[in-house]
This record gives C-alpha cells, structure tokens and sequence, in this order.
C-alpha cells in the first residue's frame, strides 16, 4: 500500500488534542507505532489515547516537556523500551501565542517561542538521530506556520521564532539526507481548533474572506501533509515547506 508506515514508530509531540491528535491518529493508522505525547491536562490526553487505540493503533502516552533535555530523553527511553526506536519525529507541540505590538512584549515571552520552535527540535532531533542514522532512514517533520510566509504584524515573537525553525530545517536537510533522513515542514494555515473558540468572530470572517479556496482548513488537510513528508514516497524530498492553507500564500 501506498504511505504505508508499517514497521515504523512516530513520536508526534503536543498530540493530546487539535492538529498533533489528528496526526498522531493518521501516522497510526497507516501503520505506524505512535507515541501520543502532552504537557498537561492528563485526563484529556489519556481520553485521547483511548480512541486512538480504539481505531486500532498500537500507541503509548508519555507526559514530557519537550523543551527540556532530560525530559526528552526520557520521553525516548519510554517510547524505545515499549514500541522500539523512533524512526519519525513530528515537533508539533506549541504554547499559547499573544498577538502584541513589540512594545507589550518582554523577552521571556521570546524565549519561550525560541525554547518550543528552535530549542524541542533541536533536542529531539538529536535525540532521534542514532537510531535513524544506523537504520538510514528517518523523518523529521517541523510543523510551522504560515506566519512567516505572510510577514504577520502584531505576531513578531512567534514570526520569527517560526522562522527560525524553518531556516534551521533547511540547514539539517543538506546535512542529513546523506543518512537517508529527511527533514520538512508543514506549515498549516489558521485552521480552527478547540483553542480557538474564543477568536473574534470579524477577525474570522475576515480571514476566511482570503482564502482562494474558500473553506477553512481541518485538522485532517494537516496530517494528511505529514503523512506524505513521513513516508517511504518522501524519501527525495527534503528541506522543502509546505503550506497549508487553501493557496493563501501561493508562493
């Protein structure tokens, strides 16, 4: 079968809920051994887990910051111990991100977009890389935002931290692939999830108004992306960004 990840183990991190719960869900249910990763709210990531082995995927839940060394390195003994070694990181885990002119914002709020958008793939990055290295083979899978793409204003903390994780996928996609391993990003639109039910509803009108093919996006368009950078049909792809939001950045 096509896409198929079967024999394969992904750590999706953030996947207790929204984008990381549909793309934990679909690398599984290609095959793949999924690790369903959160940073709170246990009960909702442990409900989370449940459906997902209900679809008939074979997944385990570890609780990990994912911006902190030890806890990343815990988070793959667990998942190595129990489903094998990674083969397939998908970084998608984000904080809350506040919309501030540059006046209202302090550093520790950069910081905090520099520790989840260029510190967590580093970690996990490197943490995968032994046992990628000695398969030759493996996928990284950083997932943006088109925030970047469209120079957003007000945004400047998650812009540039969000650039930044694209420029550092670029650089480790020429030094990777000689090992067989690829690393992309997906950068998805606004696609409206559980955390965005208190968004304006102007400022979601407005944005919907702009986009050419005139529907939001679902989580599902989402995984579907990493789906495809995740599979063995990827394999001559590397370095590459994928946006995803109904061609309202077309270039």
């Amino acid at each position: 079968m096509p896409f198929s990840l079967t024999g394969h183990t992904a750590v999706v991190t953030g996947s207790s809920t929204g984008l990381g719960r549909a793309m934990a869900e679909t690398l599984g249910r290609a095959g793949a051994k999924v690790v369903v990763n959160y940073g709170h709210n246990g009960d909702q990531a442990q409900q989370a887990l449940r459906e997902i082995r209900q679809a008939g995927i074979e997944a385990i839940l570890v609780h990990a910051d994912v911006t902190d060394e030890a806890e990343v390195d815990r988070l793959f003994r667990e998942t190595e111990d129990q489903l094998g070694p990674v083969d397939i990181v998908v970084v998608n885990a984000t904080p809350y991100q506040f919309e501030y002119p540059i006046e209202d914002y302090d550093w520790d709020f950069h910081q905090q977009m520099v520790d989840f958008f260029i510190k967590s793939p580093f970690l996990l990055t490197r943490r995968a890389l032994p046992s990628m290295k000695a398969r030759h083979w493996g996928r990284i899978v950083n997932i943006t935002s088109e925030v970047f793409h469209r120079s957003v204003d007000r945004f400047s903390a998650y812009v540039a931290a969000k650039g930044g994780q694209i420029g550092w996928s670029r650089s480790m996609s020429r030094e990777l692939a000689p090992f067989g391993i690829t690393v992309n990003t997906v950068a998805p639109g606004w696609i409206p999830t559980k955390r965005h039910l208190q968004a304006n509803q102007q400022d979601k009108d407005a944005y919907l108004a702009g986009i050419p093919a005139g529907r939001w996006g679902v989580p599902q368009d989402v995984a579907d992306a990493a789906l495809y950078f995740a599979s063995p049909e990827a394999s001559f792809v590397t370095g590459q960004t994928l946006c995803v939001n109904g061609g309202l950045t077309p270039w």
